[in-house]
Parts: C-alpha cells; structure tokens; sequence
C-alpha cells in the first residue's frame, strides 16, 4: 500500500501548488515573501526548480509500484523506512503550502523541517544502498533535488518566521542571518559528506546542484536588495555555493569509483 500512498503524496503536491499560485487557500507565496522580505531570500527563477522536482518525484512514485518486497529482511526494513519517511515527506511538502498561505507560520515551520527531516533521511539511506542504472536516476536524483532545495526553503522559512513574527530585529537582520548562515552551511557540508560515506552515484549529486541552485538564486536577489546587510548575504551565499562545489569534488576525487551495488536499489527491488 505505500507505493500508492506515495504516488497520491506525489501527485497532490503539482496539484496543490497550482491551487495555491490561484489564491485557493490565500495569498501566494510571492506575495507572503515580499511582505516579510528577508535576506536569505532567493530571486524569483529559483523557485522553478520546483517544476522539475515535482516531476521527478512522480517519476519516483511510479517507479516504486513496480517494485517487490525484499527476500532479506535487513533490506524489506530499510525499503519500507524509505518508502515511509518519503510519502511522509512528500505529504509535508504539499501540506506547507496550505498552512503557509493560511499565514499559520508556527505550523508552516515545524511542516518544513518535518519534510527536510524525512526526505534528508530517505535520502542517505537510498544514497548507502548505491542503487545503479535506471534505478539510481529515478530515487537518489529527485530526493537529492528535493532534500537539497529543502535544506535551503527551511533556512528562508525560518527567516520569515522571525520577521513576521518580529522575534528579532527586521530592519537590522545581519546579525541573526549570520547565525542561520552558519547553521545552513554546517548542514549542508555535513549533508554532503554523508553522501560520501560511502561514496554515492553522480545523481547524489542533485542534491547539490538545488543547494547551490538555491545559493545562486539568493546571491541574484540579494545583490540588488535595498535591506541593509543584503549585499553582505549575497557574497555569503555566493562563497558557500563555491564552498559546496569544491568540498564535492575533493570529496569525489578522494573517493574514486563508487563500488557496484544492487542493481534495482533499495526503493524497487524487483527478483531476477
């Protein structure tokens, strides 16, 4: 039953963000974002990752109908932990952009981290699988792009988080940015180097690519933000996405070739 719980996760999230875009359930979430501006903020393009992501996790969804349950129990476990925190994080997903545009901000926040928290985790478990072929394209890349672009929309969402709510100072937002600046970058290396114990397939690396896609975007908008500190955050985001990029292809370089693994993967074993 999971797979199909999964394909339904996967299948409300284009659905609900089309909803959401029209006003359904309230203002949209460029609206929400020039209302509370932030300096973690990314320009507008970025958001079309978006497009892609969802797309590939459907790909994924249908993917896991194919499969069959593992005859070693280590491995049925492991698929099912998968299966769930991604229908889980799917499920998330969706539901974030209901309670953000309902301006439920406390909500919104614990939804976010929950979906990074789950999808992060199916993540490195399918990415520890090494799943080759057909099957490494269709798991570890749209959960790499997912987790990956997650693991920056939870910094900005917190970010809004204090400005609407005015928890910290919101003309002179340098100083607490600096602190969730910190807190992004040890993630994401931490995140990164994960992927590399062992050494993942190249398509981990979409997990990359959405961080530095994210980290890019906040550098476009901010270089031409009026908020003081803004051109500050730009240069951050802009030297961590190098950061990232280099400490992926040290990391690489060291690893060598990724040793061969199963070839369906953990999320759609299928008997020879």
């Amino acid at each position: 039953m999971l797979p199909i719980f999964l394909t339904l996760s996967a299948l409300a999230m284009p659905v609900i963000a089309w909803l959401s875009q029209q006003g359904r359930f309230g203002p949209d979430n460029k609206t929400l974002s020039d209302q509370y501006p932030t300096l973690i903020v990314a320009d507008g393009y970025a958001f079309s990752i978006w497009g892609v992501i969802f797309l590939l996790d459907l790909l994924l969804a249908l993917w896991t109908l194919r499969g069959q349950r593992h005859p070693e129990p280590a491995m049925a476990a492991a698929r099912h932990r998968c299966l769930l925190l991604t229908t889980v994080g799917f499920a998330l997903t969706a539901s974030w952009m209901v309670v953000f545009a309902q301006q439920w901000f406390w909500v919104a926040l614990a939804v976010m981290w929950g979906a990074l928290g789950c999808l992060l985790w199916a993540l490195m478990l399918v990415a520890h699988a090494r799943p080759q072929g057909a099957a490494a394209w269709l798991t570890l890349l749209p959960l790499g792009l997912h987790a990956g672009w997650l693991s920056m929309a939870a910094f900005l969402n917190t970010a809004q988080v204090i400005v609407a709510e005015q928890l910290l100072p919101t003309v002179d937002q340098l100083p607490w940015t600096l602190v969730l600046w910190a807190l992004a970058a040890l993630l994401l290396l931490v995140a990164i180097a994960r992927l590399h114990q062992p050494v993942a397939g190249w398509q981990s690396l979409g997990y990359v690519f959405a961080a530095v896609w994210g980290l890019v975007g906040v550098y476009v908008k901010q270089s031409r933000a009026e908020l003081p500190g803004a051109h500050t955050s730009a240069w951050i985001a802009l030297a961590l996405a190098v950061v990232l990029v280099a400490q992926t292809v040290w990391l690489r370089m060291r690893a060598g070739r990724p040793p061969r693994a199963q070839e369906d993967g953990l999320m759609s074993y299928r008997p020879h």
